[in-house]
């Protein structure tokens, strides 16, 4: 099968190398791409991943029978819906109704309210004096997430009420919108993704754990993630499974009893409460950076995996032996205003082990930065010390001017505890 890829990240950039590792993938599409996919993918970068016009005639010329959609953007905008639709192109990723279930926190916690999903106790706002009331009668801590699509910073922990109206007076005052209120849950999270075609569903046996704050010992703003490891192995299968049976199976069973056809990964965000595991978040696609760790772990054969999913045919998957572990080296400034065009050199003995999220190529084929996260050093190993040890002593040699980038030291600190 012939294969196209939409996104230019280091999610669409791991999911790029599985499929050229797989044998029932016989070419690879990347739309927009990035440079680090030209050895093993047609990249094709002219074309963004809302031009649903463009990436359909290219699928069409490339004669490409399967389309994996990386970020959620297109999803929610319903790229799906119009492939499939308007020319019969398989697509694994929701459509933009069922896309609602990361588009739309709204949505999300409306759902899992009706049908007694566990999760964290939340209220919807549009007025932000209506919403002020609400944080002063409830206190701190708080949780104020943005309605809609924010790239994996659009939620605010605010340990005291002035950060949570901070928050407020941004979200709705400055910008319009809703915004959700959360009670704060307190517990470990963890990342668990699972494929669904409606009813059939199949949750990872693995699962990550992502680093969210910008800096060491969890300090700092939210981003959209500054490392992972997997598998997350202090936190046992029992939890996993009690994820599966309480969160994962009513979910996917609640959009089939609201008439939804949800097919793709169906991200789970999960947390470890004294009453019991609850959801953080849904997402409608791969996570990012779980989603390099666990396609690095990932043995099955991806395109294979697609057409049980389609088929609802029951399979298993394979996973490679240790751990991954990999570290996001960021421009200095992230998640705010930061500088770009910044040089790096990535040894060639090492691209293997990295995965490319903003990083382009000027006129003369120098690598620079051209975004907030660069890249993702990766490292594998018998342990999740040794994998820890691994990234770490590649982020060593990747080279660049010194302070224009930045790191987490502490990634896969709770594992190691």
């Amino acid at each position: 099968m012939r294969v196209a890829v939409i996104g230019s990240g280091g999610r669409e950039h791991a999911i790029v190398k599985k499929l050229h590792e797989s044998p029932s993938v016989e070419g690879i599409v990347a739309i927009p791409g990035n440079y680090a996919m030209r050895d093993i993918a047609t990249v094709v970068s002219r074309v963004g991943i809302t031009d649903f016009e463009e990436i359909a005639g290219i699928c069409i010329d490339e004669n490409v029978e399967w389309v994996i959609v990386g970020p959620e953007a297109p999803l929610s905008e319903g790229l799906a819906d119009y492939l499939e639709d308007e020319h019969g192109i398989k697509v694994f990723g929701p459509r933009k109704l069922e896309a609602q279930l990361e588009s739309s926190k709204a949505f999300s916690k409306d759902l899992m309210a009706k049908y007694d999903i566990p999760t964290a106790k939340y209220e919807t706002f549009e007025d932000y004096e209506a919403a002020a009331a609400y944080v002063k009668h409830e206190g701190a801590p708080i949780v104020i997430k943005k309605d809609g699509l924010a790239a994996g910073k659009g939620v605010v922990v605010a340990m005291n009420p002035d950060t949570a109206l901070d928050a407020l007076h941004e979200m709705l005052v400055e910008n319009s919108g809703q915004v959700v209120i959360e009670e704060y849950l307190d517990g470990e999270e963890f990342s668990l993704m699972v494929l669904v075609n409606e009813e059939f569903v199949y949750p990872f046996e693995v699962m990550a754990q992502d680093h969210k704050r910008a800096f060491d010992n969890d300090d700092g703003p939210n981003t959209g993630g500054m490392g992972a490891y997997a598998p997350v192995t202090h936190i046992s299968e029992d939890v996993r499974m009690e994820a599966v049976r309480k969160i994962v199976e009513p979910t996917a069973g609640a959009m089939v009893e609201e008439g939804l056809s949800y097919f793709g990964v169906m991200y789970l965000g999960a947390i470890v409460t004294g009453d019991g595991v609850k959801v953080i978040e849904f997402n409608a696609r791969f996570g990012d950076p779980e989603a390099q760790v666990l396609m690095s772990l990932l043995e099955s054969d991806l395109g294979e995996v697609l057409e049980n999913m389609y088929n609802k045919k029951p399979f298993t998957l394979e996973w490679h032996p240790g751990f991954v572990a990999g570290v996001m080296l960021a421009s200095k400034g992230y998640p705010g205003e930061y500088e770009k065009g910044i040089s790096v050199r990535i040894p060639e003995d090492l691209s293997a082990k990295c995965f490319v999220s903003g990083l382009s190529q000027d006129a003369s084929e120098a690598v620079i930065t051209s975004g907030g996260r660069v890249l993702l050093a990766s490292g594998h190993g018998e342990t999740i010390k040794d994998a820890v040890d691994a990234a770490y002593d590649c982020v060593d040699q990747i080279e660049y001017e010194t302070d224009t980038l930045f790191y987490r030291k502490d990634i896969g600190f709770r594992a190691m505890k």
